[in-house]
Formats: structure tokens, sequence, C-alpha cells
């Protein structure tokens, strides 16, 4: 009772959901790959008619399309190195390939923002001249050809990061092609030309803010920071208030991959108490209030740790009495110190 008692979920849980994930995941992978399918024709002929018209906004818009593309391609790419067991140094598999493949799509998102924004603004000082009608006509081409693909990709699993990179790509390239065609009525209407590079201004301001989501949210989880809906302090609060723990520290939440957390611990119990049953109630805690099934917790008796850990001339109940060198804040029972 007095050892460390060390418990890994999710293996469990794996066994019962495995084939259904499998065939989702096959769902995703035929939605992703019919969007591919879509926007790479429409791209092509969309790149030939932008250098006719004259057009920065459809060229713009064709750009787009190329990163949509790439976007997608990764994602797929993503969910079949995901899909592959975990061997070797690799513990977790290649999970995060998925992150990895969001990640790409921000960081293309914005420097392809950069790109459209120096050259719509040198536009705006110089207007060449622009085929409206034919800006027009491809632009609202674009419109249904977008709907399309952002339809077959929300029919995929948008709680993969991946699969989110793609449909966001996807969406900003609709709302694109709503500007472009706009600007192509403007300029067939009323023969105001500079028309072309403020709907590619605009396309650039969603793209900076749908690139720079994906990059936060892909940067949390490579830094091993806590889900953003999660607050670990209140995890650990709530994890101390279960008698008969005594404390909580060295509290880990960390993301493996898109909606997969994961938490260790290091958790004290008074001398009474069963470590097993505990390390089970709170196993049970995490997964109903805060859907965390991955755990692995280190659970001890208060008076054992007392006795086996310290170092020479340390007193005993000092606040670094548990180990060398707690992470973070000590969740104690009471006043909780942090």
């Amino acid at each position: 009772m007095g050892g460390h008692d060390h418990a890994h979920d999710g293996a469990g849980h794996a066994g019962h959901a495995g084939h259904g994930h499998g065939v989702a995941a096959d769902a995703d992978r035929r939605w992703l790959a019919i969007a591919l399918g879509l926007i790479g024709a429409f791209m092509a002929v969309e790149v030939v008619i932008g250098v006719v018209a004259h057009s920065l906004a459809l060229i713009s818009d064709a750009a787009h399309m190329l990163t949509d593309a790439v976007s997608i391609l990764l994602a797929l790419i993503a969910m079949r190195l995901a899909a592959r067991p975990a061997r070797g140094g690799f513990t977790y598999g290649l999970k995060r390939a998925e992150i990895l493949s969001a990640q790409a799509n921000g960081l293309t998102l914005l420097l392809l923002a950069v790109w459209l924004a120096y050259e719509a603004v040198r536009r705006l000082v110089d207007p060449p001249a622009v085929e409206g009608g034919l800006v027009l006509v491809t632009a609202l081409a674009g419109i249904v050809v977008n709907v399309a693909a952002a339809w077959c990709i929300s029919k995929a699993n948008r709680s993969s990061l991946a699969v989110e990179g793609a449909y966001q790509h996807i969406l900003n390239d609709l709302f694109a092609f709503i500007g472009t065609a706009v600007a192509g009525l403007i300029v067939l209407t009323t023969g105001f030309r500079q028309a072309d590079s403020i709907a590619t201004l605009v396309v650039v301001v969603l793209m900076v803010r749908a690139g720079y989501g994906l990059v936060r949210e892909s940067g949390r989880i490579f830094l091993e920071a806590a889900p953003a809906h999660m607050d670990p302090d209140a995890v650990g609060d709530r994890l101390v208030g279960h008698p008969p723990v005594t404390e909580v520290h060295d509290l880990h939440i960390w993301t493996i991959t898109s909606g997969q957390a994961a938490l260790s611990a290091h958790v004290l119990v008074e001398p009474a108490g069963d470590c097993h049953a505990v390390r089970r109630d709170l196993e049970r805690l995490l997964d109903e209030e805060y859907g965390i099934t991955h755990t692995t917790l280190q659970v001890d008796h208060v008076q054992d740790t007392l006795l086996t850990v310290g170092r020479a001339g340390e007193d005993p109940a000092g606040p670094d009495r548990h180990c060398a060198d707690a992470h973070g804040p000590v969740h104690r029972e009471g006043p909780h110190a942090h």
C-alpha cells in the first residue's frame, strides 16, 4: 500500500473504440480527397483566367487555393501517420504529425498574407486594367466550388487540428471569392480598378486571423501547455479536495494530439488511506469531470514520503519535502498553497 501506484489507462478504451475510429478515419480521408479533387481542378482553370484578366484578386485566390490543396494533402498524410501504432522511440506513435500539419497550414497562410498584402498595396498605387466581367464570373464559380469543398471537409472530424486547418483554409478562400466577386462587379459597373486590390487586402486580414489561430494552438501543444479550456490549478484543487488526499504536486496536463489530453501527478494520501482506491477514484473523477482518460498517477502515503524522501539538513516538513525539484504549484488539503 505504501509503494508507488502507477496507472496507465487508455488501453481498455482503445480496445472498444478502435474499430469505430478506423471507420471514421476512412470516411474523413474520403471527404478530404473529394475536396482536394474539386479544388485542384478549379485552381488550374483560375490561374489561366487570372493571368488573362490581369486580376490580382483572382491570382491571389488561385494561390490561396494552392495552399488549400497543400493543407488537405498534409492533413491526409498526417492522418495516415497518426494511425500508425507506437513503436521504438516514438512512444506516442506519430500522432503529432497532425499538429505539424496544422502548424504548416498556419504558417503558409501567414506567409501568403504578407506577399498578397505587398502586391495589393503596390497595385493600389498603380492599378492595372482589370477585366471585371471575367473576374466576376470566375469568382462566382469559385464560390460554388469552395462551398462544396467546405461542405465535404465539414463532414470530416474537425476536432482534429489538421482537419480544422484545412477547413480554415477553405473557409478563408470562400470569403476571398465573395470579396473578389464584389470587386469584379464594382470594376464592371463603375470602372474603379482599385476594388480588386481592396478585396485582396480584406482577404489578407482574414488569412492572418486564421493563420495566427492555427499557429498559436499548435504551438501550445508543442510547448506542452494545458488545453486552453482547462485550468491546471483548478484541477489540482479538485483532486486535493477528494479525501483522503492531502497533497497533489508535480501536476502536469498536456495534449498529445487533437482532443487527447494527458495528465500526470504525484498524490499524497493520509496514512490510513487506500492508495489503490484513491487512484481509481481520481481516474474516474478526471474522466467524468474533465474528459481526461490518459492518466499516470503516483500515489504515496504521506508518512512514507516523509520518512524516505529528503535531503541532508532539510526540514522534513518543508515545502520541498516530497520531490527534489517539484514542478509547478503544490496543492494541499485545506488552504491551498500555489
